[in-house]
C-alpha cells in the first residue's frame, strides 16, 4: 500500500476545505437572499394591509359624506362645501375662506392665526401672499424658527409678525396686546389641539371671520368639550377640543353664527352674526352643518405646494368689490 507524501496529504486536505468553505458560504448567501426575499414580502404585506385599511376608510368617509349630504346641503347655492379648494391649507380652508369674504366683503385685512408650525400649509399663508397682513403665534420653538426663515421677506416687509409662545385662556390676550392686534379684524385661524375652544372663549378680541378646529367625534346634538388643564396636551385620540354644538354656543356668546364645516369635520367657520342674512345656509346650528370625521380624505389637491414665499397678484381685468356687496342669491 503505497503512502501520500505529506505535502500531497495537505494539498489534498486544503482542497477539501477549499470545497467545504465555498459550499459554506454558498448556503450563507443562499439565505441571505431568503431573508432579503421575506423581508421585501412582509414590507409588501404591510403596505397591502396598510392600503386596505386605507381603502376601508375612505369608504366609510365616502358614505358618511353621502349620508351628510342627503338633505341637500352640498347641493344649496349658499353651502360652504361647495367652496372646497386647495393651495396651502390642509382641509380646503383656502377656497371657503375666500368664498366668505366674497360674499361679505373685506376691510383691514388683518390676519391671526394661532397654531402655524412652519407656516407652509396653514390656513392664511394665501391671504399673506395676496397682500393681507397679520400675526402668526406658534409654541413650536423649531417650527417658529423654520416658519421666520421661509417667510423672511414678508417679516421684513412688515407684513407678517410670528411670535414664539404657547398660549393658553390665562394668556392669549396679553400676547395679543403685545402684537398690537385690533380690537377687530378680518380673519382669525385658530387650531391649537387639546384646548382650542378655551382659548376662543377667552379672547375679547372680534374677527369677522373665525375658522376654528373643532372635535367631529362628537355627535352634534351634544354641547360636550375636554375641561381645561395646562398640563394636558393632545394625546392622538379623539380626547381633544370640544365638539361643533359646543363651538355653536361659544360663537353664539360672541355674536357670531356658525356657517359651515370643511369636508372632513376638522374646522367650522364662524361668521359676525350682522353680516350672515342671506348669504349662508340657515338655521346656523351644528346639526344643520356638522360633518362627520373623515381624515382618510385629507390629501394635498394638485401639484405640491411651493417651499418658498410667494407673491400672487390680483388679474388687472378683476372688479373693484363693495366692501359690504349684497347678499348671494
Amino acid at each position: 500500500m503505497n503512502e501520500q507524501a505529506p505535502s500531497e496529504f495537505w494539498q489534498q486536505h486544503l482542497s477539501q476545505q477549499q470545497a467545504i468553505l465555498q459550499e459554506l458560504r454558498a448556503l450563507k448567501a443562499a439565505q441571505q437572499e431568503q431573508a432579503a426575499k421575506l423581508q421585501m414580502q412582509e414590507q409588501g404585506l404591510k403596505h397591502l394591509v396598510s392600503l386596505i385599511r386605507w381603502q376601508t376608510e375612505v369608504a366609510r368617509a365616502t358614505m358618511l359624506a353621502g349620508i351628510t349630504a342627503a338633505d341637500g346641503r352640498h347641493a344649496d347655492p349658499l353651502s360652504l362645501t361647495r367652496a372646497y379648494a386647495q393651495i396651502y391649507s390642509q382641509n380646503g380652508e383656502d377656497g371657503m375662506t375666500a368664498e366668505i369674504f366674497r360674499r361679505i366683503g373685506t376691510r383691514d385685512r388683518f390676519f391671526v392665526e394661532i397654531g402655524i408650525e412652519n407656516g407652509l400649509q396653514c390656513n392664511t399663508r394665501l391671504l399673506l401672499e395676496t397682500g393681507w397682513r397679520g400675526v402668526w403665534l406658534e409654541g413650536s420653538e423649531k417650527k417658529a424658527q423654520e416658519a421666520s426663515q421661509y417667510f423672511r421677506s414678508y417679516i421684513d416687509s412688515g407684513a407678517l409678525k410670528i411670535v414664539l409662545g404657547m398660549i393658553g385662556p390665562e394668556n392669549i390676550e396679553a400676547a395679543l396686546d403685545q402684537m398690537d392686534v385690533p380690537a377687530r379684524f378680518d380673519y382669525l385661524s385658530l387650531d391649537i389641539d387639546q384646548h382650542t375652544h378655551s382659548v376662543w372663549r377667552a379672547m375679547k378680541r372680534q374677527a369677522r371671520v373665525v375658522c376654528i378646529e373643532q372635535n367631529a367625534s362628537i355627535p352634534p346634538s351634544m354641547a360636550l368639550e375636554v375641561p381645561f388643564d395646562p398640563a394636558k396636551y393632545w394625546d392622538g385620540s379623539n380626547w381633544f377640543g370640544a365638539g361643533l354644538k359646543a363651538m355653536e354656543l361659544i360663537g353664539t356668546a360672541k355674536g357670531m353664527h356658525l356657517v359651515g364645516c370643511d369636508m372632513v369635520g376638522a374646522n367650522a367657520f364662524f361668521v359676525a352674526a350682522d353680516e350672515t342674512e342671506g348669504r349662508f345656509r340657515a338655521p346656523f346650528t351644528a346639526e344643520t352643518h356638522y360633518q362627520p370625521a373623515s381624515y382618510p380624505l385629507l390629501a394635498h389637491i394638485g401639484h405640491p405646494a411651493s417651499r418658498e414665499a410667494r407673491h400672487w397678484v390680483q388679474s388687472p381685468e378683476t372688479p373693484q368689490l363693495d366692501p359690504s356687496p349684497a347678499p348671494s342669491p
